[in-house]
This record gives C-alpha cells, structure tokens and sequence, in this order.
C-alpha cells in the first residue's frame, strides 16, 4: 500500500507541474513575457527589431514600404499587421507604428498608397494587396504566419479598413484610427474591431464617423471604442502612447489569441477630467 501511494503521489505531483505548461501549449501563437502597464506603454517591446524597404516598382496594388520585424527566429513565425495613411499623407505619418508594435511581436507593413488621394475601397484593396506581398513574397514571409493578419489605417486608411475587413473576413483584427468614410454603417464586418476617435476631430468628427461606424457593427462582432480626450484627426500621425498601449493589447487578444491582453481591455481605461481617454466602449465579450 506505501508503494501505491507513493505512486499516487507523484502522479499527483507531475500531474500538477505539468498544467502550466499543458495550458501554454494550449496557445501556439502566444509570443514574449507576460505584460505589463509598464511594458505596453513603453516605446519599446522585448523584442529587437530589424527593418527592409520595400520599393514601390518591386510591388503591385500598393505604393511600397517599410517591413519591421522581430530580429529572432528562436521564437518561431509572427502575427503580420498591414498599417496605411489616410488621405494626402505618406507611409511616414504613420512610421512610428512600425517598430513599436514589431517590437512586441509582429512583422508590420507601414505602407504607401498608390496616390495619396485614393480613397478608402482603395486603400482596403490596397492593403490587402499589401497583406499578400507580405505573406506570400515578401523577404520577411518566412517570419509571418499568413493565417494571422491584422489590418490598420488612419483616416481614409482607417476607413479603408472595414472596407478590406468586409471583403476579407478571415482578417484577424482591424483598427481604423480617426477613421473617414462615406459608408456609415458596417453591419457586414465580423472582424474584431477597435475603433480610435478623437473628441476635437473635425476632419471625421466622431459623431458622423467613428461613433456610428462602431455602433452599426453587428453585437456578435467583438468591438470597442476608444475616443482620445480633445485630441485632433491627426492624433495618429506622431507617437501615442495611448494609442499604442490599446493598439498592442488588441491586436494581441485576436490575432495572438493572447487572453493575458484582455486585462486592459475590459473593462478598458477610466474615462473623466484626469484621463486621456473621453470614451471607451467595449462588448467585453471575451
């Protein structure tokens, strides 16, 4: 009987060890330490991060770009996220995305349209243009795990992105920022959205884009909105911690299937006179 529990017990014992690992592997797509406030709010991830330009005459269907990706292979293939300018602007209004967000782990495509007026069906059939170079040619696809794309754009970039999520439902998570759209309502998009206004825009002011754009996303699709405190249209096109920190937790959660995300999600940011945030709105189905 002492020999059978002895066994007992250190079937017990390994059983015990063995769950947190059992429930890492649960989770393949799951990439770098457990976060932090501090270590999404930071300018830089744990990860370092190597770039290469891509010309607009090796390309077709967009204008070309930057790649950035994490250095090391140690840690298997990435999460791609195609990010594009809005109207008039070029890839480097939006540049400060690239190594922010490869450094805590994605390969990210800051690109050019093909001229800076097209407009937002465009620019999301550019961006998927863009998202095919990146998995399936580009000297990074190695690096990508092209079943796992997310897609960002500012203003008629970020409209363009529920145009290319309608178009393309297996896309993994969208953010459009300040978004501009003639289309006010996108009951068609499945994709996880996260919707970034600004209270002072008035290029897209929320009340007739970003608000509407969110509501009119089906209840089934998990959505937030997230409104910058007496921020301008432009608030995309320098470095924003805050848009950064909501950025990676969201892109995280549904492209990496990272639970350990959903803390600064939901129930999200304090809104109220000493916040950076005027809104936030969430499903927080998740």
């Amino acid at each position: 009987m002492a020999g059978l529990s002895a066994s007992v017990a250190a079937a017990i014992a390994f059983s015990t060890l063995a769950a947190p690992g059992a429930t890492a592997a649960d989770n393949p797509y799951e990439r770098g330490p457990a976060p932090t406030n501090s270590s999404i709010e930071a300018l830089r991830g744990p990860y370092a991060v190597s770039r290469t330009s891509v010309s607009s005459l090796a390309v077709t269907g967009f204008g070309g770009g930057t790649i950035y990706y994490p250095t090391t292979t140690s840690d298997g293939t990435f999460g791609a996220v195609v990010i594009t300018p809005g109207f008039t602007a070029y890839e480097s209004s939006i540049s400060w995305l690239g190594e922010r967000l490869a450094s805590q782990g994605f390969v990210v495509f800051t690109i050019d349209t093909i001229t800076t007026a097209d407009q937002p069906a465009q620019r999301g059939d550019e961006m998927l243009a863009a998202a095919d170079y990146l998995t399936q040619r580009s000297s990074a696809r190695s690096r990508v795990d092209a079943t796992r794309v997310a897609l960002m754009g500012h203003s008629m970039g970020g409209g363009g992105t529920l145009e290319a999520a309608k178009d393309r439902p297996s896309v993994k998570a969208i953010i459009p920022m300040t978004p501009w759209n003639l289309d006010k309502t996108w009951p068609e998009v499945r994709t996880p959205t996260l919707i970034v206004g600004a209270e002072a825009d008035a290029v897209a002011p929320v009340a007739s884009h970003s608000i509407p754009f969110y509501t009119s996303l089906p209840s089934s699709t998990e959505k937030a909105y997230l409104e910058l405190d007496n921020a301008s249209h432009f608030a995309p096109n320098t470095s924003n911690t805050t848009i950064a920190k909501y950025s990676i937790s969201w892109l995280k959660r549904w492209v990496d299937n990272d639970t350990r995300y959903s803390q600064f999600l939901c129930p999200g940011p304090s809104t109220g006179l000493f916040s950076d945030v005027s809104d936030y709105r969430n499903t927080c189905a998740f």
